[in-house]
């Protein structure tokens, strides 16, 4: 299986959903979409859309 290095673009959306999960992890910011259970979900779909990319040439 060949892997390929993901766009510029998919790699920048990646950031942010983790630093997203990460930040509604650790700060108390009062926003409950981003704090608490849903915090891992947002890391989740950074790694998930990280490893499709890696899969899918163009993406």
């Amino acid at each position: 299986m060949k892997l390929n290095a993901p766009k510029t673009v998919t790699w920048i959306i990646c950031i942010v959903l983790l630093a997203i999960g990460f930040i509604g992890r650790v700060a108390n910011l009062g926003i409950p979409f981003i704090q608490g259970a849903n915090s891992f979900w947002w890391a989740f779909a950074a790694a998930a859309l990280s490893l499709v990319a890696s899969v899918f040439p163009g993406l």
